[in-house]
């Protein structure tokens, strides 16, 4: 599988307009969703990534870029664990305008651009940590998406990818299909007012590779040291590559 396949996007490039278009519909009301659905479990997926990348984090001399920053939520975590501003890159505009309304009013130092992150406006070997959660899912081309990333890292960087996944254990993955397929589209529409976004999330993560099937491709892409971690029984994993 290439990479994101919404319903009536044939192609790539009609695949990431259709994302763009989506995102920019839920962003006032992204985060009230977030929380409310993952009942503000989110927030210890993103917590517990900043931890486990630490040791890159005290580097002050570090580049990082929070690639699909969104809202900005790993973004400002990721500033507040290194005392020391970050990069954030996303390729829709309502979703970089509420990061940096949030930068602005916890008075930060983070650097938002616009990009896409198949084409990243970034030099080769720039960047020592690349950050992602919850975009790698929504590319239009994975493999393309792992290069580009190998590409602006430095010979010894890191990538984090924290995502979706599918809980191992056959009970807690058939409660949790149960809940992202019947009931999370009915409150995530109510909440957001676009009930299609939040039917494209279960489906997406339906489709996309699992833990194991990830790693392996990101080691086929140009990292030789991958590793991954399942949170949550399985509904999401962290992998880090360097």
């Amino acid at each position: 599988m290439k990479g994101t396949t919404p319903a009536g996007a044939p192609g790539e490039q009609e695949a990431a307009a259709w994302v763009r278009a989506m995102f920019g519909r839920v962003a006032r009301r992204y985060d009230f969703a977030n929380h409310l659905l993952s009942l503000n479990i989110d927030r210890y997926w993103r917590a517990h990534s900043v931890r486990r990348l630490g040791r890159i984090l005290d580097d002050p001399a570090a580049q990082v870029l929070d690639l699909c920053c969104g809202t900005g939520d790993l973004l400002l975590a990721l500033e507040r664990a290194r005392g020391a501003p970050v990069f954030g890159s996303d390729f829709c505009h309502p979703m970089l305008a509420a990061a940096r309304r949030k930068i602005a009013r916890g008075h930060k130092r983070s650097q938002l651009f616009a990009s896409d992150a198949l084409h990243l406006p970034l030099a080769d070997a720039s960047l020592d940590l690349i950050t992602m959660a919850f975009g790698f899912r929504n590319l239009a081309n994975y493999e393309a998406g792992l290069r580009e990333m190998r590409r602006v890292l430095k010979p010894g960087g890191t990538t984090a990818i924290l995502e979706f996944s599918q809980p191992p254990n056959y009970v807690f993955r058939a409660l949790y299909n149960f809940y992202s397929r019947r009931i999370l589209p009915i409150i995530g529409g109510a909440v957001s007012g676009d009930r299609d976004a939040y039917a494209y999330l279960p489906e997406s993560v339906g489709k996309f590779p699992k833990a194991c099937e990830l790693a392996e491709q990101m080691g086929r892409a140009g990292f030789p040291q991958v590793s991954y971690e399942l949170l949550t029984g399985g509904i999401v994993a962290l992998h880090l590559g360097r």
